[in-house]
């Protein structure tokens, strides 16, 4: 059974699955959760000061979302991500969000594209003050609200399911090294590319990104962690 340490219990206003399910999510990011360990829900509950019921519902959410995995009488298995199947989540992201920025930087107005300036200032943000959960979420609005702007809801669906299969594990260690920051500031740069409507400069920072961003973590995945997000 894997060992998980959990400082403090979880309280306040909101509802308490979504607060616990908050708080895997955290120690997913952080590494407290490692891949391949089996958690059960009893133990978790235990750290977290709850009942094991929200505990349960909030590991249901998280097989949902393919983070973890149900392990019949034990508990959850926390899921592993293979170098080569992070290769592959990353060519079909390329393939997809690549050219679908280059249209959207031609066809999208500028109303609709600086809408979406609040939220990559917020990556920034969240980069620099280290709150991890707030840079994952903010990144993940970035990105499937760009893709959004080409109309297609399918497509941004599919990047969706791609962005939570190909989450790694130690996101704490490149926040450590100052490597988040250079990356959170690309998403200002491909959107001041794309309200300039430079289709083929707006792509190409896309591909960098996501070229970088896949380089930075399968360094972290080596050392021994990983998290998700781009």
């Amino acid at each position: 059974m894997g060992e998980f340490r959990y400082r403090g219990p979880v309280g306040g206003q909101e509802r308490l699955r979504d607060k616990v399910g908050h708080a895997l999510r955290a120690a997913l990011i952080a590494g407290e959760l490692r891949p391949g360990s089996v958690y059960s829900a009893p133990a978790l509950a235990a750290d977290f000061g709850v009942s094991p019921t929200p505990v349960r519902e909030a590991m249901l959410d998280l097989v949902r979302e393919g983070l973890v995995e149900p392990v019949r009488n034990k508990g959850f298995r926390i899921t592993e991500v293979s170098e080569r199947d992070l290769d592959q989540f990353a060519e079909i992201r390329a393939l997809i969000e690549v050219p679908t920025v280059g249209r959207v930087a031609r066809t999208a107005s500028r109303e609709q594209l600086a809408a979406l300036r609040p939220v990559a200032e917020e990556i920034v943000s969240a980069a620099r003050e280290h709150d991890l959960i707030g840079y994952l979420e903010a990144d993940r609005r970035f990105h499937l609200g760009l893709l959004g702007l080409s109309g297609n809801e399918r497509l941004v669906e599919a990047v969706g399911e791609l962005r939570k299969r190909s989450r790694l594990y130690g996101l704490t260690r490149l926040d450590e090294r100052g490597e988040l920051l250079p990356s959170a500031r690309e998403h200002v740069e491909l959107l001041d590319l794309a309200l300039a409507g430079d289709a083929e400069g707006a792509q190409a920072c896309m591909a960098r990104h996501l070229g970088h961003v896949r380089s930075l973590w399968a360094r972290a995945a080596r050392e021994g962690g990983a998290a998700a997000g781009s």
